[in-house]
């Protein structure tokens, strides 16, 4: 058996979120978020299920951080909820804070790194009824909250991340109404990515004025979901323009204003002649805020699950006709979560994970050497990788052999991007444990932990205890 090494300094972790995890959505101060008011909508939610109890994380921390100390976790990435620590984007709620504080302080004694994640989807509703992030004074009270964690916080959390996917909050928020607010309202996707990318360099701003540098031993970063887009026939023009602009919308809507400055002149071309209450999208951007975006970065969290191959077809198609289609991205323009819709991602012939993801470990390996060669991209941290599983409980055990192989398959693509130099320093299993999986609901399963959720008892999967001996190693074995 031979054995595929990691630095000496890969820091090995797992991934969680607030709104995922925590439960008591009304407790010590907390206001309704985004999700909160979307759960309640008719048919958002897979099986009608709600956020309100979910692992209980709020009331079993101490609890969940010794499952953590127990896998041997060098770091743990998670988010803080906005809604908890400035409800209803108001003034700062010290005992929101307060459960942060203890988190923090509970992690740094069980030795574990704290990896926080600013912003991950739960935006407080009462900014949402304003125009939530289609208008511009959310990156500013963006600001406000963030500033206030990093105040609470700063002195014992190194590592910050201003926005998790902000793809999923701009484009399956606004444009899509897949995810919360349901808005299906075509370019403000746009717009809304714009704001969110001003609100990250507003906090990069702000974070370098108080001292945050490598230098002090500080780091701040985002973390996006690019994709790699192929054609589904690439002999055939209309594909290969699918996958040009699923690349547009996808990846480069976020890598150009970050890493270059600027938005790609395709992404006008898309989106010519739509508006947003009644303007182009354009004049959301304002001088100044292209500099503040691309501010340079300590880090780039990525996040990966699937490449993507999509295939052009008529709006109007069926799905009878969409040669055997999963039908995540709809192909209607209302539905679709990118302005204009288009494409549709038909099967390729490759496996699948029980979420009905395909799975490509190559196109990792290719998405990140792509980031490396094309962006210049500061060191990267694998911020979420993982397999949804329909677990079963055998005898109080849970053998999950399809998501330890998943995991295994992408570090050895991981582990091939850096053998061709790419700078990896990180990777955050997603995820810690079981939790509320968004618009999935209950039904979908990515955890290390297996979580009975009417009981709330925690129980190792078996790919847990294989990742805390690999991360042990500190090495693959082939």
């Amino acid at each position: 058996m031979t054995t595929r090494e990691f630095p000496p300094d890969f820091l090995w972790g797992a991934a969680a979120a607030a709104y995922q995890i925590e439960g008591a959505v009304d407790a010590d101060g907390r206001t309704p978020s985004i999700w909160d008011t979307f759960t309640r909508l008719p048919g958002a939610i897979l099986n009608g299920d709600d956020a309100d109890a979910a692992c209980e994380h709020y009331d079993r921390m101490p609890q969940d951080v010794a499952l953590m100390k127990e896998l041997g976790l060098a770091s743990y990435r998670f988010s803080t909820a906005w809604p908890r620590i400035c409800p209803d984007g108001g003034p700062v709620n010290q005992a929101g804070l307060d459960f942060y504080r203890r988190l923090v302080d509970e992690l740094l004694g069980a030795g574990i790194v704290p990896w926080l994640t600013l912003y991950h989807w739960d935006l407080p509703q009462a900014l949402e009824d304003t125009g939530g992030w289609t208008r511009r004074d959310t990156a500013d009270r963006f600001l406000d909250y963030a500033m206030a964690v990093y105040d609470a916080l700063g002195d014992r959390v190194d590592h910050w991340t201003t926005h998790n996917e902000p793809w999923c909050s701009a484009f399956m928020g606004y444009t899509g109404g897949g995810h919360a607010p349901g808005r299906q309202e075509g370019v403000a996707g746009v717009v809304a990515a714009h704001h969110l990318l001003l609100g990250h360099g507003l906090f990069v701003d702000e974070f370098r004025r108080r001292g945050g540098t490598p230098e002090q031993g500080k780091a701040v970063g985002i973390t996006l979901n690019p994709t790699v887009a192929d054609p589904f026939d690439p002999t055939r023009a209309a594909d290969v323009e699918a996958a040009r602009r699923l690349d547009g919308f996808h990846n480069r809507v976020f890598l150009e204003p970050l890493f270059r400055g600027r938005y790609a002149d395709d992404l006008a071309g898309d989106t010519d002649g739509m508006l947003f209450a009644g303007r182009p999208w354009q004049d959301a951007v304002h001088d100044g805020d292209l500099q503040l975006i691309s501010a340079p970065l300590d880090f780039l969290g990525v996040n990966f699950y699937h490449g993507d191959v999509p295939a052009a077809l008529p709006y109007d198609a069926e799905p009878g006709e969409l040669l055997g289609s999963r039908i995540e991205h709809a192909t209607r323009p209302r539905q679709s979560p990118y302005p204009g819709g288009g494409f549709v991602f038909p099967r390729t012939g490759r496996p699948t994970t029980d979420r009905d993801w395909e799975i490509d470990p190559d196109a990792f390996t290719r998405l990140l050497v792509r980031l490396r060669d094309e962006y210049a991209v500061p060191p990267v941290y694998i911020t979420e990788n993982g397999a949804m599983a329909n677990d079963v409980v055998e005898d109080g055990a849970i053998h999950d052999a399809g998501r330890r192989e998943y995991i295994e398959q992408h570090l050895h693509a991981l582990r091939d991007a850096m053998d061709k130099g790419v700078d990896v320093r990180g990777y955050f299993v997603w995820s810690l444990m079981d939790n509320f999986e968004w618009s999935y609901g209950y039904a979908h399963r990515f955890g290390l932990v297996h979580v009975d959720f009417a009981t709330q008892v925690r129980t190792l999967k078996d790919s847990a205890r294989w990742f805390a001996e690999m991360a042990a190693r500190n090495a693959l074995c082939q």
